[in-house]
């Protein structure tokens, strides 16, 4: 029962930051752009961040199009690492990495608020690295390391 309902969840926040997708803008101010594109399905994004001196992610935003579960990740990411230091996002990408690539039954979802929803990616192999292409370009962004990542 639980996993028929961690099911619907999933479903239903993929389709509303799908639909409402949370940051969609270009930022003007950005002090980090980063692109980020998957061959493989076609989604391809572009980061907006604006860190300050203290590393500290003032905001998150981004411009682009792919596929519902591409969306609603780099949604949700924007809205999570807002306000969170560049270690602290560095974290998230870990958790998040470890979610949607494991079955480790260590990880504690409840502990990732909605972007345990997206652990339901798991059991869809091909679509994983959908999810993680805006995790990815984040982590090259905080590190200031690149302008375009692939997930090829």
């Amino acid at each position: 029962m639980l996993q028929d309902e961690m099911r619907n969840l999933y479903q239903e926040v993929i389709f509303d930051h799908n639909r409402n997708p949370r940051n969609f803008h270009v930022m003007e101010n950005a002090n980090r752009i980063v692109d980020g594109y998957n061959p493989l399905c076609g989604d391809r994004l572009t980061l907006y961040l604006l860190i300050d001196d203290n590393e500290i992610i003032q905001n998150a935003s981004f411009q682009g199009e792919g596929c519902a579960i591409s969306t609603a990740s780099v949604s949700l990411m924007t809205e999570m690492i807002k306000g969170k230091t560049v270690k602290q996002a560095e974290q998230l990408f870990e958790q998040f990495h470890n979610i949607t690539t494991s079955h480790d039954d260590e990880i504690k979802l409840e502990e990732l608020g909605k972007l345990a929803v997206l652990a339901g990616v798991r059991d869809y192999p091909s679509r994983v690295k959908c999810a993680t292409l805006p995790w990815h370009t984040m982590s090259a962004a905080v590190k200031n390391e690149a302008t375009t990542v692939t997930t090829e």
